[in-house]
């Protein structure tokens, strides 16, 4: 657990003496290596303030592939909770020109990007200690101190992010979530509203009348994203956002053609972005690549083009799997290093990984799945698309 913040220690932190310590303390390697000669160095010159400075400086070390703004202040479970810069401004980009009120800002990770988009920004955070770092971190917002479930603004878009972890445990019923998403949708019910939610969330039995948005970066699946109606595009309820670090995006609905041929495998196989799996869009991207699926109720597609910033396994040999038929298979195309992807067949990749025992020279990946009834392995030969 971090080091506890008190408002005397925002306040110690962002004067100019407190800009001119942290940087001090930045100079120092931090490591398990130094870590007693660097405490015992910044104790002897700062006394008291040594474990706010010191904690300081790893969290924004922490941050720097996270978050946009350099010399934030933040803390352990605030960074853990905050949006990324490139997802937040995504969202940011769809409230344009809107008055909008963040509900639970924290340290002002998604007012940040809000206040380049929107003429009004408003925060509120019930906890004074990250309010005070908010203002710190985004001088541009207006903060007030204000219970979520309380309405406190007018004509105003209401963006949520309830706290998904208590107790160092995940949280995934939307009851348990702080506030609980009932009682939010409940506080703030006919009005604007975007909230931010586990990718886990039973939508469907929440039965949310809006957009779902799946969001991803750089190949992992981060958040969801719930749109009111009135925010939702047209004829959208399903969105996935994929995005790369490299200035990488794509968009996909279910308003988009999702009608695909019945074809045999192409010369490669693609594994959707999670997002995409996670948003029950595998038919449409595949429809706007000219892909289609190895079965239809799974998501691998296939094709003879690999879309751009997309991983491709490119098939070398196609049979119905068996164990002993596969080691042979990969002893002939001199297999060493192994990559195995798994859908719609209950095995462990792990564990098959031991058993084959590849010592060839050749990285080749196997993807195991079911056509029809029938498990089916695919040799391959992984290949990386385009730079996201």
């Amino acid at each position: 657990m971090g080091y506890t913040f008190t408002l005397d220690d925002v306040r110690a932190l962002s004067s100019p003496e407190g800009a001119a310590a942290l940087a001090e303390v930045d100079t120092l390697e931090l490591s398990t290596r130094t870590h007693l000669a660097d405490i015992g160095g910044v104790r002897a010159r700062f006394g008291a303030a040594t474990a706010a400075l010191v904690e300081t400086v790893l969290l924004r070390r922490k941050a720097v592939a996270k978050l946009r703004g350099a010399g934030w202040l933040l803390t352990d479970d605030a960074l853990q909770q905050a949006t990324p810069t490139l997802v937040a401004a995504v969202r940011a980009r769809r409230l344009t020109g809107r008055r909008v009120h963040d509900v639970t800002c924290s340290i002002g990770a998604e007012l940040d990007a809000l206040v380049a988009e929107c003429p009004v920004v408003i925060g509120s955070d019930l906890d004074p200690v990250r309010l005070a770092m908010a203002q710190r971190n985004v001088p541009a917002a207006h903060l007030l101190r204000a219970d979520a479930l309380m309405p406190t603004t007018r004509d105003t878009v209401i963006l949520a992010d309830p706290a998904r972890r208590a107790g160092g445990r995940r949280q995934h019923r939307p009851e348990d979530l702080m506030p609980p998403l009932p009682d939010l949708l409940t506080a703030y019910a006919g009005r604007d509203i975007a909230v931010k939610s586990a990718p886990g969330l039973d939508f469907d039995a929440l039965g949310w009348a809006g957009e779902v948005e799946l969001v991803s970066l750089d190949g992992g699946v981060r958040e969801a994203c719930l749109w009111s109606p009135g925010l939702s595009g047209d004829g959208v309820t399903r969105r996935a956002t994929v995005l790369g670090s490299g200035g990488f995006a794509e968009e996909y609905t279910d308003a988009e053609p999702d009608e695909l041929p019945e074809k045999p495998v192409g010369q490669w196989i693609i594994d959707p972005d999670g997002a995409i799996v996670r948003a029950g869009l595998v038919r449409h991207y595949a429809a706007r690549h000219g892909l289609w699926q190895l079965d239809p109720r799974i998501a691998y597609v296939t094709g003879d083009q690999v879309p751009a910033g997309t991983r491709g396994h490119r098939v070398l040999e196609e049979l119905k799997y068996s164990e002993k038929a596969l080691r042979q298979v990969l002893s002939g195309l001199d297999c060493g290093a192994l990559e195995i992807l798994v859908r719609g067949v209950d095995v462990d990749p792990d564990m098959l990984r031991r058993k084959l025992k590849q010592r060839g020279s050749r990285s080749l990946s196997v993807v195991l799945t079911r056509v029809g009834r029938t498990p089916t392995a695919f040799v391959c030969e992984p290949t990386l698309g385009f730079s996201k």
